[in-house]
């Protein structure tokens, strides 16, 4: 099994924040993990974001984004299968935010059913006090995707704005959805 990880728009490469920690906790569990310098880092475009997933993943593949990376990964699953989603701030409008807009993500209606019927679970992790996407945001993915939410008080965008270097309850979640797939084999 494989897992990507997809950042948020502006990371350049996979050593800021958490990301480094958790690839390599990934590694250490025997998956494989894609942790690739984004092109278009700092825009996020759909157009070069989605190739990009598609080149490292396949339907056994679980992705892991990260605010625009989590927009990615739910605009991914739209057209494709996978095991999971692991999604980190997301959110389902533009902010009104010029960036936001232009990534291409925005520019049509969502396929939640389509995102419910290609991809077989997903995990959500939102904070009440992140500075850049207001709980609403998260919670309308939640319901209309029904997914395992997680809702924390003090974790504002899980980046630099409050120092998060790790993340053991991304990983923790991701361990039992492992275990529940191996005992359902």
């Amino acid at each position: 099994m494989k897992v990507m990880l997809v950042p948020g728009n502006g990371n350049a490469d996979m050593s800021e924040i958490w990301y480094p920690w958790i690839v390599k906790e990934i590694g250490e569990l025997g998956l494989e993990i894609v942790a690739k310098n984004m092109p278009d880092a700092d825009l996020a475009r759909k157009e070069f974001w989605l190739p990009f997933i598609q080149k490292h993943v396949d339907e056994n593949s679980i992705l892991i984004g990260h605010s625009s990376g989590a927009v990615a990964a739910l605009r991914y699953a739209e057209t494709h299968k996978l095991q999971g989603i692991v999604l980190v701030s997301a959110c389902h409008t533009d902010l009104g935010d010029e960036r936001e807009k232009i990534s291409g993500y925005f520019n049509y209606p969502w396929q939640w059913n389509k995102i419910k019927q290609n991809v077989k679970w997903i995990i959500q992790f939102h904070s009440l006090n992140d500075p850049f996407i207001s709980i609403e945001e998260a919670r309308h993915v939640h319901k209309m995707l029904n997914t395992e939410y997680h809702e924390y008080l003090d974790q504002g965008h899980f980046s630099s704005d409050v120092g998060k270097t790790e993340f053991p309850e991304l990983l923790d979640t991701l361990k039992r959805k492992l275990v529940n797939k191996n005992k359902e084999i």
